[in-house]
C-alpha cells in the first residue's frame, strides 16, 4: 500500500538517490539531494513497504509564485498512478499560490496538461550545462 508523507530523515536520503538513479539521473549524490530538499519549501514523498519510491518538490514565496521540480517515480513503479498522486498533493499544498510553474523533462507535456498546466508564452531560462541547454531550450 502506497502512502504519502512530507518529510524524510537522514537515513532516507539514500532512497531518494535510488529513485533518481532509476530514471537515469546519476549526478545527484546524497549531499546534493539533501541540499535541494532542505531548500525546497514544499515536498511530498510516496512510500511503499517503508521505501521511498517517488517524490515531488517545489519552491514558493507562498503568495504569488511557485515552481514544481523533480516529480520522480522509481522506474519499476511508474504507470501505477503515483506521479498523479504526487502532483495532485503538490497542487493542493500550493492551492493559495496564484501562479504555479512546472519544470518537466522532455515529452511529458501531455501528462501535466491533465492537471491544467499549459505552455508559457513568456517562459525563459538559462542553462549553464551545455547538454541541458541543447535538450531544453529552443
Amino acid at each position: 500500500m502506497i502512502f504519502l508523507k512530507y518529510d524524510i530523515n537522514e537515513d532516507e536520503i539514500a532512497m531518494l538517490k535510488k529513485v533518481y538513479q532509476s530514471v537515469g539521473w546519476m549526478k545527484h549524490d546524497e549531499k546534493i539531494i539533501k541540499k535541494v530538499f532542505d531548500a525546497s519549501t514544499h515536498q511530498v514523498f510516496a512510500v511503499n513497504n517503508h521505501q521511498v519510491i517517488g517524490f515531488a518538490r517545489a519552491l514558493s514565496d507562498g503568495v504569488f509564485n511557485a515552481a514544481i521540480y523533480d516529480v520522480v517515480v522509481r522506474q519499476e513503479f511508474q504507470g501505477q498512478g503515483i506521479a498523479r498522486m504526487l502532483i495532485e498533493d503538490m497542487l493542493q499544498q500550493l492551492d493559495s499560490v496564484s501562479c504555479i510553474h512546472l519544470i518537466s523533462t522532455v515529452h511529458n507535456d501531455t501528462f501535466y496538461e491533465k492537471f491544467g498546466f499549459r505552455k508559457l508564452k513568456t517562459g525563459m531560462a538559462i542553462y549553464k550545462n551545455e547538454q541541458l541547454a541543447k535538450e531544453y531550450l529552443d
